[in-house]
């Protein structure tokens, strides 16, 4: 132990507090008497610089040649200053109490006019200093290190034309280092708006000339120290964002992190203008690159399809080219490849001629072939009360109901889907007469679900009963014949030649049903024939309900054919029909079927909807309300946009019982508007609580819709969780809803939790018709495709929004506005729009020649990988597979051998690869 001090003074909290406030201990830190010996001599030597370059007693014999000199040496000290992350560089502290008096020289030096050349030199490097020193010593509102350097920069050039260039002038603002260029951009942005708002004209170069110059050298300079995204965001701020298409510093190392960022940041713009330019820059550079598949990508999320043919023709790479056009065909473009040497080829694979193949291949793969009835879904013997069951056999003979039977027959459709056979349908048709009417119609057209992509064999099962004497099952054959080509491309186009026929007849129930089947089959194509022959039908009036149900299905398919596409001729015909209809027909529950037919033609198109709105604001009836929130939140499906979601919230303020339709679209188009939008759900989520606590029945019943469209097939814990409260909810419509989101959110996913929920739902409301119903079609849903469809809209990885899909769930959506009078009453065959939206969540890998080609891969969790340093892992948590392999929503897939690549940078669906040629086999499996 150390021997004590004799002087030693006791150290009590209070002590220690009075010498960290004593001045002089204060004063002698700053005079430095704690420093190093080194730092000291820094000090000192900067001090000896500074007067010398200050020179305040006009010493005669320090010349200009002599206070340039001195001031280099301060330059090299502040430049050669490595100090850690977290502190001050030593030379900027000590020039710290000296920058006051170096900027009186400045401002001295700058009332002269008529320098000569080295004083004029000695000016421009003082104000380079200064502009560094600024950086930590101005005020930052007042832009000083900008205004010195462009001080600087004049003298720089004054030099320039007395033809004394100056060293020193080129490389001015990269050798000070990554923080004061950073610092520097900051104030750019800052003077750039000022002058804006002082009158400047943005798009002129004129006004902007001197910053603009700065930003031509520190765009580069970011771009080649991985410093991208701040170089973009520079370019954002002074609206100059194509300046980045003319600089070479882009290269194949740089370009995805450049172009991720341009296109995940284009979301948070306000001006569709500032978003459409960010994704054309990503487009061009991409397409610069001879990243075709990528550039296709954009082209697809700014819906440019006029792009499409230009790409494939310069694309030389025919494999690419064949990537391109799976893309094409799982976002349901209608374009056909001509003058190239595989055309077929490339046709077939657009129009998904081997979907239903593939498909098929990976149901075997994972061994789901065999066909599953609806009470292998159901499981009553599981629940508690021994289900239907057992309650049927203890009371003698089983009864069977038609709802139920309908139920059955909407389940059996939709876990068999896509798989060719069932126990209902496919053996015989006992199956179609244990339902009646429009319930033997949904029966009939269930075969083209069971049979679904697979055009070929489907006519031929469902041919047999188009010349049934039965009218409801020549419907249902009817359509089932449109829901069997969904998606599919054929050149006999077997739904037009079927269909064309009963459009034009008098049969109102062939009408509907053909309409319907016409709407599914060509969904998104944007066919000008098929518009032709329901054009007619929309125009049609007089006849009562019964017509006016015509039109609107009419209507709706139009919507769903020509969706996103803005026809003016589609828009047009169904704004001039609402106009023309009287109250009585657009008092029909069907009504909202036409709106969402004239929102679906501008679905995520934005303001291009803005003309229409105004169009259907003339209509003098409730129905005008509801029209244009649906049109305004269709529009802008998927955009994030802030201030349309508080438009659509200011709404929902009102406090209305009666005629409140307006508000459930305007809830339901708060969750279209956010999806797709990490931030806005999350945002929207906590709306959706509010709205729960303090509105009116109208607008809590569309929150459970609303949740749903935000997690299409993506079973996200906590909203189960909600959904299954409002399930038990005492108001029936609400309830019901939240049965039926159950079933949107976990479409496809077989999850088990939710099994567990709706079975027991199946027991709660076993008296209630109109509930078990719900619950069962939510069942049907779950178990989709046995688990291998998916109904999410977006795909690539989450970049598109696929306007079929989205069509085709919100069909389902809007009808559960009033469930009584379409899904629960004669129309429950609308419900096989959900085939629009159906995909198979796999991901197959391909050969060259598009034969199966298994390789390992990872799946895990996406994350988000924008604007982070360095290659930062894409998927968190993954295990490790071989194709196939089926992708939840929220997954990601990448490769897990260096044997081949991926022609698409995007795992998902069906994904080319080829040889590495790189690739070394590694030592040990050499010595095996």
């Amino acid at each position: 132990m150390a021997p004590k001090d004799s002087n030693a003074v006791p150290v009590t909290a209070e002590s220690e507090k009075k010498k960290e406030n004593d001045p002089k201990k204060l004063k002698k830190e700053d005079e430095g008497d704690n420093l190093s010996e080194e730092d000291r001599e820094l000090k000192e030597r900067l001090e000896t610089c500074v007067s010398t370059v200050v020179n305040e007693n006009k010493e005669a014999s320090v010349t200009i040649p002599i206070r340039i000199t001195a001031l280099d040496v301060i330059v090299n000290e502040l430049r050669t200053a490595t100090a850690s992350m977290t502190s001050v560089p030593k030379p900027l502290k000590f020039l710290r109490p000296h920058f006051a008096t170096i900027k009186t020289l400045y401002k001295t030096l700058q009332k002269t006019t008529d320098l000569d050349n080295e004083t004029t030199a000695f000016r421009a490097r003082l104000a380079d200093v200064l502009a560094v020193l600024a950086m930590t010593m101005g005020r930052p509102e007042e832009r000083e290190s900008l205004h010195f350097k462009l001080s600087g920069a004049k003298d720089y050039e004054t030099l320039a034309s007395r033809g004394v260039a100056s060293k020193h002038a080129e490389d001015n603002l990269g050798s000070w280092g990554h923080e004061f260029v950073r610092s520097l951009a900051g104030e750019i942005g800052q003077e750039y708006n000022q002058r804006v708002i002082d009158g400047s004209d943005p798009d002129s170069d004129e006004a902007f000339k001197d910053i603009l110059s700065m930003i031509h050298i520190i765009v580069p300079f970011h771009l080649t120290h991985n410093a991208e995204a701040e170089a973009v965001d520079l370019l954002i701020e002074v609206q100059r964002l194509k300046f980045l298409l003319t600089l070479d510093n882009i290269n194949e190392h740089n370009y995805q992190r450049i172009c991720l960022y341009l296109i995940k940041t284009a979301s948070y713009m306000s001006d569709p203008d500032d978003l459409q330019e960010m994704l054309e820059t990503a487009f061009e550079i991409f397409k610069k690159q001879g990243q075709y598949f990528d550039a296709l990508l954009v082209a697809l999320k700014m819906s440019r399809l006029e792009e499409i043919p230009n790409l494939i023709k310069e694309c030389e790479d025919p494999i690419v080219k064949k990537q391109m056009c799976i893309l094409l065909g799982r976002h349901r473009v209608n374009y056909e490849v001509e003058d190239d040497p595989e055309e077929d080829e490339l046709n077939e694979l657009i129009g998904n001629e081997k979907l239903s193949e593939q498909f098929l291949k990976v149901a075997q793969d994972l061994d789901v072939l065999d066909p599953k009835t609806p009470e292998d879904i159901y499981k009553s013997h599981l629940a508690e009360t021994g289900g239907f069951s057992r309650r049927r056999e203890a009371g003698g003979a089983q009864v069977d109901s038609a709802r139920a039977n309908l139920a059955s027959t909407f389940v059996n459709a939709f876990v068999n889907a896509g798989f060719g056979k069932d126990k209902l349908m496919t053996p015989d048709s006992e199956w179609l007469y244990k339902n009646k009417d429009h319930g033997m119609m949904s029966a009939a057209a269930s075969l083209g679900s069971i049979l679904l992509w697979n055009v070929e064999e489907g006519l031929t099962q469902i041919d047999k009963f188009l010349y049934s004497n039965e009218e409801y099952v020549k419907a249902g054959a009817a359509l089932g014949v449109g829901i069997l080509s969904s998606g599919i491309r054929n050149d006999a186009d077997p739904a037009l030649a079927l269909l064309s026929e009963h459009v034009e007849g008098d049969s109102h129930i062939m009408k509907c049903s053909s309409c319907t089947g016409l709407g599914i089959a060509y969904a998104g194509t944007g066919r000008e024939d098929v518009m032709e022959m329901l054009v007619p039908v929309v125009e049609s009036s007089g006849g009562g309900p019964t017509s006016f149900m015509e039109v609107c299905l009419a209507g709706l398919a139009l919507g769903m054919i020509f969706v996103g596409k803005c026809d003016d001729n589609v828009g047009g015909t169904i704004v001039q029909r609402l106009m023309e209809a009287t109250e009585e027909e657009l008092d029909h529950s069907h009504a909202r079927y036409l709106c969402l037919g004239l929102a679906l033609l501008f679905l995520g198109q934005m303001e291009k909807a803005d003309a229409m709105m105004e169009a259907v604001r003339t209509i003098e009836h409730k129905i005008s309300k509801f029209a244009v929130v649906m049109l305004e939140t269709a529009a802008y499906a998927g955009s994030g946009n802030v201030l349309k979601v508080q438009e659509m919230l200011h709404q929902c303020a009102e406090h209305l019982n009666e005629d409140a339709e307006h508000q459930m679209a305007a809830v339901l188009g708060i969750g279209l508007i956010t999806m797709g939008e990490d931030v806005g759900s999350e945002m929207a989520l906590r709306s959706f609580d509010h709205l729960l606590h303090y509105c009116e029945p109208p607008i809590k019943r569309a929150v459970p819709l609303a949740l749903a469209v935000l997690h299409i097939s993506n079973p996200d814990y906590a909203v189960i969780d909600q959904l299954s409260r409002l399930s038990h909810d005492p108001d029936a419509e609400l309830s019901q809803n939240a049965i039926i989101a159950l079933g949107v959110v976990s479409a496809g996913t077989n999850n088990s939790r939710v099994a567990g929920l709706l079975r027991q739902l199946g027991e709660f409301y076993s008296k209630e018709a109109g509930h078990i119903f719900c619950v069962r079609i939510s069942q049907g849903l779950l178990h989709m495709g046995k688990g291998l469809l998916t109904i999410n809209p977006f795909h690539a990885d989450r970049m598109l929004l696929n306007g079929p899909a989205l069509g085709g769930v919100l069909v389902l959506l809007y009808s559960c506005i009033d469930l009584k009078n379409t899904l629960l009453d004669k129309s429950h065959y609308l419900l096989y729009y959900l085939t629009c939206a159906m995909n198979p969540r796999m991901l197959i890998t391909v050969g060259e020649d598009i034969s199966w080609r298994p390789v390992t891969v990872r799946v895990g969790q996406a994350v988000e990988t924008v604007g982070q340093a360095g290659k930062p892992k894409r998927i968190t948590g993954f295990q490790t597979h071989t194709t196939p392999v089926l992708l939840g929503a929220t997954d990601r897939a990448e490769l897990g051998t260096e044997e081949v690549i991926s022609v698409s940078n995007i795992l998902e669906g069906v994904v080319i690869v080829r040889d590495n040629p790189d690739y070394q086999e590694p030592e040990d499996s050499k010595k095996k």
